[in-house]
C-alpha cells in the first residue's frame, strides 16, 4: 500500500500533466476553430457574438416637467428632486404645455 505522501506525490504529478494536457488540447481547439471560421467565412453575428453596435439603443431622454424660473434647470420628474425643488409646491414650477 502507498504512503499519504507517495500518493500526493502522484497527484501533483497527474495535476501536471493534467494542466499539460488541457492546454495542448485548448490550443489545438482553437487553431482547428480559427480554420473552420476562415474556411467558411464566419462572421461574430453568426456566431452570436454581437457587437457593440448591433446593442439596442437606449430610450430617449424624458421631456422636462419642472422647471426653475431662475437659473432654467428642469427635471423630469424621475428620480431623485433636485435641491431647487426640495420641500417647495411642485406645482408652481411645472412647465405648461
Amino acid at each position: 500500500m502507498a504512503t499519504y505522501r507517495q500518493l500526493t506525490a502522484q497527484l501533483e504529478k497527474l495535476q501536471k500533466e493534467m494542466e499539460q494536457a488541457r492546454e495542448q488540447e485548448v490550443t489545438q481547439a482553437i487553431a482547428d476553430i480559427r480554420q473552420k471560421i476562415a474556411d467558411y467565412g464566419i462572421t461574430a453575428e453568426e456566431l452570436g457574438f454581437s457587437s457593440k453596435a448591433a446593442r439596442a439603443p437606449r430610450k430617449p431622454a424624458l421631456p422636462p416637467k419642472y422647471r426653475n424660473p431662475k437659473t432654467g434647470e428642469t427635471w423630469s420628474g424621475r428620480g431623485r428632486a433636485p435641491g431647487w425643488l426640495a420641500g417647495k409646491n411642485r406645482e408652481k414650477f411645472l412647465i405648461g404645455e
